[in-house]
């Protein structure tokens, strides 16, 4: 479940003013869309973390194991190019366009999509909204994107230039391809 707030009265929140706010808000998950609105997150339950927990230990393991970038977990936001500020569920950034960015970006709101994120949508989320995001991650400029549905065992898998591709079982193993070369994901570790 997500609620819009409206901020209008003082203006789209700078980059700056959000952190701060964030920082005060520790028990809230905050992320500020295209329109400068800003959007409060729920916070999930204990199956969705151990879901997202097991889908970001996988990728953290393979990042670690390669070398080839940097994974994030659920705490990070982004920067993208229009405005909006969101936090995947998971991401991965190459080394090449995170060494990069210099320390300051490194440390705020990362300034950029990245190659690669995953959304899985937990009990409250509501599944276009949680679409209409990818499309926003693909539009600013990720590679390739996994939108993950427990609920109905389905995985839509987002490709830049592509049509998205709709997995119906949980019995698959999900590639990072050419993006996150050698890693794999089985759906199974979600049931």
């Amino acid at each position: 479940m997500e609620t819009v707030l409206d901020v209008s009265p003082w203006g789209i929140l700078t980059d700056e003013q959000l952190l701060k706010l964030c920082a005060a808000n520790r028990n809230l998950k905050f992320e500020r869309n295209a329109k400068g609105e800003l959007v409060v997150m729920a916070l999930t339950g204990g199956t969705t973390g151990r879901r997202n927990m097991r889908l970001a230990g996988q990728l953290d393991a393979w990042t670690l194991q390669t070398k080839l970038g940097e994974a994030f977990d659920s705490s990070t936001a982004f920067h993208l190019p229009n405005g909006a500020v969101h936090s995947p569920d998971a991401a991965w950034i190459s080394n090449t366009r995170w060494q990069a960015l210099t320390s300051n970006e490194q440390s705020g709101f990362v300034p950029l999509a990245p190659d690669f994120v995953v959304e899985l949508r937990s009990e409250s989320d509501r599944l276009q909204s949680l679409q209409d995001k990818m499309q926003e991650w693909m539009g600013n400029g990720c590679r390739l994107a996994w939108l993950i549905d427990p609920q109905d065992e389905k995985t839509y898998i987002y490709r830049m230039d592509a049509d998205v591709e709709v997995i119906d079982t949980f019995d698959r193993m999900l590639s990072g391809e050419d993006v996150l070369p050698g890693f794999h994901f089985s759906l199974s570790l979600l049931k």
